[in-house]
């Protein structure tokens, strides 16, 4: 498990539909190590606080694994490592094998997984795609989100360690399925559990509960 690219961006505004977006999601690599802090990358920022960022989405990862397959879907697209708005494009880290809850070791940080992404029309508006959003839930590569537990800096090439499993055994692609209403309740009641869990997802996923 490695970092293969770095990616950072601070918010733009871009027009889309007739409007001015302010948006973050536009990231480039970046070749020198940085710092990773509780909230953020250095160099890195989100644009809209009320749904991005903040402690359980600090620092977002993407399989360098899932390109191939968008690649496919959009022949046309142009994918450099970075393209879904991801800080960290990564190798062998992937969400049926990762717990929420799990601990990693990167450089001298250390970060939890706290939630799969479920994104916002930015999305769409990155790809110019009206679509991009329902495709990117459909295919069930969400990609991670870490907070950060301690912070340190990090740079392409260096790898994951974990430093702690989580014992609940809900994994990424578990709350996927639970987001897209397609887990029992056991599964939803298992995954409310998890301490680690976001506080949005939980609340959510309590609401699937019969009363």
């Amino acid at each position: 498990m490695q970092i293969i690219s770095l990616n950072v961006g601070l918010p733009q505004e871009v027009s889309w539909k007739g409007r001015t977006v302010s948006t973050g999601i536009f990231k480039s690599p970046v070749e020198e190590r940085i710092e990773m802090r509780i909230l953020n990358l250095n160099g890195d920022a989100q644009a809209d606080l009320t749904v991005h960022g903040g402690v359980e989405k600090a620092v977002y990862a993407y399989p360098s694994e899932h390109y191939p397959y968008w690649q496919q879907q959009l022949p046309e697209a142009d994918l450099p490592w970075g393209a879904f708005g991801e800080n960290l494009t990564t190798t062998g880290l992937l969400e049926p094998e990762v717990n929420i809850g799990d601990r990693f070791r990167i450089g001298t940080t250390e970060v939890m997984v706290t939630q799969p992404r479920f994104p916002c029309f930015k999305l769409n508006l990155k790809f110019n795609r009206d679509d991009m959003l329902k495709r990117f839930l459909g295919s069930g590569l969400s990609g991670i989100y870490f907070s950060v537990i301690k912070e340190g800096d990090i740079g392409v090439g260096d790898t994951f360690t974990l430093t702690h499993r989580d014992e609940h055994n809900v994994t990424v692609s578990d709350v996927v399925k639970i987001y897209r209403h397609e887990a029992d309740l056991a599964a939803v009641r298992k995954a409310i559990a998890v301490p680690a869990l976001a506080a949005d997802l939980r609340q959510r996923f309590q609401q699937q509960l019969p009363d």
